[in-house]
């Protein structure tokens, strides 16, 4: 039922496994983003799944970011609409974001490695998060390259962290490790990564035991309880405020365009990837 060319879906007891494996680095491009839609349409409405898990194939890097060469071509990001589910009024990874976050099953994002940019506002739309410590990095890029988050990061990360937080990583662009991230409230958990994999099994397991009325009702009443007017009228408000900075200024999309041709988006790229950012 689930065949993807960067998704690899396994599903048993009502816990659908969800690993990405879309080499080098799990870049959120027309291949990955495709999968991502399809899959989240999909799933909505197959009774057998009641919690949904995305992990990583690979270690470094859980979801790398968006595809920078969408700032040369934001054509090219716009035309992302066709392969996601959702509201039509949002751009691609709004919609993306919002569908993930409104899905009945409960979702839990396993982190491991980098997620920067998309890959974390991606993150922030599931439900829970847990993280391996030593060995998971988290960042808001965007500011380095010239424009804010736009994937939902500003109205997501507030929510949880809070106002002068959220201002510090979206502004400061700096990749945070596990532990300040649980500290922050960002994830659920830092955990031994040793108990990352059983931790997280054994949650899934367990919440997969419920009723699905019981998951997306909880849902939905938490969703109210701590979002105001929906988040779709929040992401439509960054929506607004993101028009002022993308599509970018020459001068942006051109040290953007130097970023990539250096190797920004290759493995050794991505491990460095602010200072190779800012060397540009």
């Amino acid at each position: 039922m689930y065949d993807y060319k960067s998704l690899r879906v396994a599903v048993a007891d009502g816990v659908a496994q969800v690993t990405i494996d879309h080499p080098p680095v799990n870049l959120l491009d027309t291949t990955l983003i495709g999968d991502l839609g399809h899959f989240i349409g999909a799933v909505r409405d197959d009774t057998s799944v009641r919690v949904i898990v995305f992990e990583s194939a690979n270690p470094d890097f859980f979801l790398a970011h968006v595809d920078f060469q969408y700032m040369e071509h934001p054509e090219q990001f716009a035309a992302l609409a066709e392969l996601v589910p959702g509201d039509a009024t949002l751009n691609p990874m709004q919609s993306l974001h919002l569908a993930l976050r409104s899905l009945p099953q409960l979702t839990i994002a396993k982190l491991r490695g980098r997620l920067r940019g998309g890959g974390n506002e991606f993150a922030m739309a599931a439900d829970l998060r847990f993280a391996a410590a030593g060995q998971t990095w988290l960042s808001q890029i965007e500011s380095r390259i010239g424009i804010i988050p736009g994937g939902g990061g500003t109205q997501l990360l507030p929510r949880l962290v809070g106002r002068a937080r959220a201002l510090e990583v979206i502004l400061g662009g700096e990749l945070y490790d596990a532990r300040t991230a649980e500290l922050y409230g960002w994830i659920n958990r830092a955990l031994p990564p040793q108990e990352l994999d059983a931790t997280v099994d054994s949650l899934a397991r367990s919440i997969a035991e419920r009723r699905p009325e019981q998951i997306a009702a909880a849902k939905a009443a938490v969703e109210q309880a701590l979002v105001p007017g929906g988040l779709a009228a929040a992401f439509a408000r960054e929506g607004e405020a993101l028009a002022a900075v993308y599509p970018a200024p020459d001068d942006v999309v051109a040290r953007v365009g130097r970023a990539v041709r250096a190797g920004a988006q290759t493995f050794e790229g991505e491990l460095d990837l602010e200072n190779a950012v800012a060397r540009a």
